[in-house]
């Protein structure tokens, strides 16, 4: 059966073909979902709901736009809204992330000091990435997380390539402008 049929098939009423879907973009929307949030728990939990926003509203999906990318647009505004209610209850999930970094990287390659000063400038790539407008941040995470086209962004975000490609100069400027000193150690 192609994917077509499959969502045919689920469109009728037959939800036994759902699993199939699951299993083929699982690791799509996990990834896309870390890099948003940068929190393997965090991912795993905004996957099982992105799934089940979807088959609540797989009837809504009309063949209009691919499949993969009715499933970012779902994907990148339940993360985008996931943050949003983190950032406005004031939590930060970075904290107990970087800790469980810094005390279970167990690196044959770097002693204690090259372990911290690593975490560390992962933490100041994350919180850079996570400073981004929320267009250019997207763009950004489906480019350089999920290595999507400029074309299938567009698709994704609704626009255009060449904003896309503004979005992604837009990014990589401000992310170069902020990481240049903290890159630059080794």
């Amino acid at each position: 059966m192609t994917e077509q049929q499959i969502i045919q098939a689920i469109l009728s009423g037959d939800h036994s073909k759902f699993e199939w879907l699951v299993e083929k973009y699982q690791a799509m929307v996990f990834r896309t979902a870390m890099g948003f949030v940068h929190n393997k728990e965090d991912a795993e939990d905004l996957t099982q709901d992105v799934f089940i926003r979807v088959f609540q509203a797989f009837k809504t999906f009309n063949g209009d736009a691919e499949f993969s990318t009715w499933l970012y647009r779902i994907t990148v505004n339940t993360s985008i809204n996931h943050l949003n209610k983190i950032k406005n209850k004031g939590l930060l999930h970075f904290a107990e992330d970087i800790f469980q970094q810094l005390f279970n990287k167990a690196s044959e390659d770097q002693n204690p000091q090259q372990q911290l000063e690593q975490t560390e400038r992962d933490k100041a790539i994350r919180k850079a990435i996570d400073a981004l407008p929320e267009k250019q941040r997207t763009a950004f995470i489906l480019s350089k997380y999920d290595d999507l086209t400029q074309k299938e962004i567009a698709a994704i975000m609704q626009s255009t390539e060449g904003s896309v490609e503004q979005l992604l100069q837009r990014a990589k400027s401000r992310l170069q402008k902020k990481l240049s000193l903290i890159v630059g150690k080794k």
